[in-house]
């Protein structure tokens, strides 16, 4: 089932990117996606029924709205940051408490956090993950956690747990 799923997410991925339904376009997606799922499938996802659950495609779309617009913000931020005569900075590596279980999600939290300017997941050690950030606004690791993982964590926790 995991080789199915894998070979039916890649093939979708081709499509994306290509965006091309010429014959010779899917016949070379369907062999890229047949030899990735060949190769990788045992190395993908234990539970391959999340897939099978629409609620599941919703929360990734509200992730992927949090995350737009999470970026645009962080954007503007470093943007002013950048402009700003004084550059008020003040960087600092943050611990964050996860409450994720699984490595995937854990991986498209650091990711997430990566991806939105300002911020980079530096290493994930047990359940703590540990973020340069561009300005550490706070000495409180409750308040500083909610403000760096706390607006992605519940929509991955929905979506890949």
């Amino acid at each position: 089932m995991r080789y199915l799923a894998l070979f039916i997410l890649t093939f979708l991925f081709w499509l994306l990117l290509t965006f091309d339904l010429s014959v010779a376009n899917l016949v070379a997606g369907g062999a890229a996606a047949l030899i990735t799922s060949l190769l990788f499938a045992k190395y993908f996802l234990d539970s391959v029924y999340k897939f099978l659950q629409p609620h599941r495609y919703f929360w990734l779309l509200v992730y992927l709205v949090i995350l737009i617009w999470e970026c645009i913000k962080a954007n503007i931020d470093v943007a002013y940051r950048v402009l700003h005569p004084a550059m008020p900075i003040k960087p600092g590596i943050v611990k964050v408490k996860l409450d994720l279980q699984s490595d995937f999600a854990r991986a498209m939290l650091a990711n997430s956090i990566t991806m939105t300017p300002g911020t980079i997941a530096v290493d994930i050690i047990d359940d703590y993950l540990y973020v340069h950030w561009i300005y550490v606004s706070t000495n409180d690791p409750e308040e500083y956690g909610r403000k760096i993982s706390g607006r992605f964590e519940k929509y991955i926790k929905k979506t890949f747990e």
